[in-house]
């Protein structure tokens, strides 16, 4: 299961302080429609000012596919092409020169840099790197289900390193599928469970809706 061409609109949200009005006369002060106690003009700016600040960085966040971290001119389906792979024989020479080919063009896995530094939001699966870990903070996310368990690990430009504090860990297992909000970064790691070309900083995991 792949998770691409997935879009998701930004919740924006708004306020308004609403003050009731009444024409007539009132009976006794403690009647009086408006009355300083409940209605604090300084507290109106404050609050409208907090949820523009909160639309604003929701703005700020780019939402990836998963496409958007392969460089355009990686592709392996040209590599096929060339080869002819649909008409191969498993004896013919030229059938393991293409698998030669295939695991250096999987290993090389080019990175994207448009991102780096950037705040995004992407979908996809999780392996965590502690795998007996309920609260987890750190993990790699990919975009299938079963990827560095179940089927060989996704190449560098398709795996994830994320990383979370203790606050913010995911309370989860392995497979679930949630939403990283983080500033990614284009950085290299290897662990037993597959290379990672990108990191994400996390700032808010949660499950997929």
């Amino acid at each position: 299961m792949k998770l691409q061409r997935m879009e998701i609109g930004i919740i924006l949200l708004s306020t308004a302080l609403m003050v009731a009005c009444d024409n007539q006369e009132p009976a006794t002060p403690q009647l009086d429609p408006i009355i300083p106690a409940q209605v604090t003009e300084p507290e109106a700016p404050a609050e409208t000012a907090k949820v523009q600040a909160i639309v604003e960085k929701e703005r700020d966040v780019i939402e990836l596919e998963w496409d958007a971290l392969i460089p355009a001119d990686w592709r392996i389906d040209k590599l096929m092409e060339e080869y002819d792979a649909d008409n191969l024989a498993d004896d013919d020479p030229r059938a393991k020169e293409l698998m030669k080919k295939m695991k250096q063009f999987w290993q090389e896995a080019p990175v994207v840099h448009d991102y780096d530094g950037k705040k995004i939001k992407m979908p996809g699966f999780i392996v965590p790197l502690e795998m007996d870990a309920t609260a987890i903070q750190e993990f790699l996310l990919v975009p299938y289900y079963g990827a560095c368990i179940h089927t060989p690990p996704p190449p560098a430009n398709q795996t994830v390193h994320v990383v979370t504090d203790e606050q913010r860990a995911y309370q989860g297992q392995l497979f679930d599928i949630v939403w990283v909000t983080g500033t990614m970064k284009v950085e290299k790691i290897s662990s037993e469970m597959g290379d990672a070309g990108y990191r994400i900083e996390a700032t808010k995991v949660e499950a997929y809706q």
